[in-house]
């Protein structure tokens, strides 16, 4: 599941334009309650900013433009969220105690009652969505082992991942940190699992099982720049626990072969050069390094600046090693001038 990149352009209170390679659509109401118009319809989105969790409700015809008056203020609809995912008892008649508890699980969510969400959602868990989002939610709670057990049973019945979502209408999307500078927003797929397996591997120190699932998402999704910056991460992070200098460089080798061919195209892509250049330069190749970091140094609009410091404290380590002091100076000004409490800027700059 590729990155999906859209501009938005604010043109009123609660009022936003959306700008996608679908076309354009239009966006009214407050922050976690939206209703939008575009060439695929109208939609409601209602939401608890933060949480990842919306229900979405999508007009069945096309809109003109008869639909929104020019000039004319557009109305939010008054609909309330939890009603949305609150069964009538007719229904509840007919519907299985599992599916039940997966959808008063996703409403207390919504309500943003997590503890009440996770106990309902612990009677599903053998509906890969419940197990999906009860995992999530251990995760959050660091209740590591726990959430490791319920993203394994997800992972095993991936064919049926997102159907009970889509069946309830609700869509259930999820951040999950890649590096400190980027984020993935995954939804229920096996794709999504992974990447919270990997997270929760990661936190219980299971570096070869964390690995072990990024591998797996390669095998699946080869070009994937995301499962590749998170594996470059894990690698480089990890890679002064080989007890072997053979095993260390067989891993910066790894990593370069991972950023092979990548351009800056986007922060995804310049994270993934950063981590190419430490690996080169762990290897000794110190001008391969550099011409790595400066490349991924001339594209820095909708850089993250924490993500820009970090290349060129890196360059600023290069720089030293090959001996040029005066650039390496320049480098660690840079960054002094915009965060003087940055690494150990101020101990090179010997300001420390």
């Amino acid at each position: 599941m590729p990155f999906r990149f859209w501009r938005r352009m604010k043109i009123g209170p609660g009022t936003t334009l959306n700008l996608s390679k679908s076309g354009g659509s239009l966006s009214f109401g407050p922050r976690g309650a939206k209703f939008t118009v575009g060439p695929r319809g109208k939609r409601t989105t209602f939401g608890i900013p933060g949480t990842g969790l919306f229900y979405t409700s999508t007009g069945s015809q096309s809109v003109s433009k008869t639909d929104v008056p020019a000039g004319a203020e557009p109305a939010t609809p008054v609909v309330s969220p939890e009603s949305k995912l609150t069964m009538g008892f007719f229904k509840r008649l007919v519907t299985p105690d599992d599916e039940k508890a997966l959808v008063d699980g996703c409403r207390e969510l919504l309500l943003g009652h997590e503890t009440k969400a996770l106990e309902h959602l612990e009677n599903a868990v053998h509906l890969p969505d419940a197990a999906y989002l009860a995992g999530f939610l251990a995760l959050k709670r660091d209740r590591l082992d726990q959430a490791v057990e319920l993203l394994v049973t997800a992972a095993g019945n991936k064919s049926r991942l997102g159907h009970h979502f889509s069946k309830y209408g609700i869509s259930a999307l999820i951040s999950v940190r890649i590096t400190n500078e980027v984020f993935a927003h995954v939804g229920p797929s096996l794709r999504g699992v992974l990447l919270l397996l990997v997270e929760a591997y990661q936190r219980l120190d299971h570096i070869r099982e964390a690995v072990a699932c990024l591998e797996r998402l390669r095998r699946l999704e080869p070009g994937d720049a995301v499962v590749k910056l998170s594996l470059a991460e894990l690698l480089m992070e990890s890679r002064d626990k080989h007890r072997s200098k053979r095993q260390f460089e067989q891993t910066c080798r790894k990593v370069v072969r991972l950023g092979e061919g990548i351009e800056n195209d986007s922060t995804v892509h310049a994270a993934l050069m950063f981590y190419k250049a430490q690996a080169l330069r762990e290897l000794g190749l110190l001008k391969a390094a550099r011409n790595t970091l400066t490349a991924a140094l001339r594209k820095r609009k909708d850089r993250p600046p924490e993500l820009l410091r970090a290349i060129r404290y890196e360059r600023a380590l290069i720089y030293q090693q090959m001996g040029k002091k005066k650039r390496a100076t320049q480098e660690l000004g840079k960054i002094y001038a915009e965060a003087p409490d940055y690494e150990d800027v101020a101990e090179r700059l010997e300001f420390g």
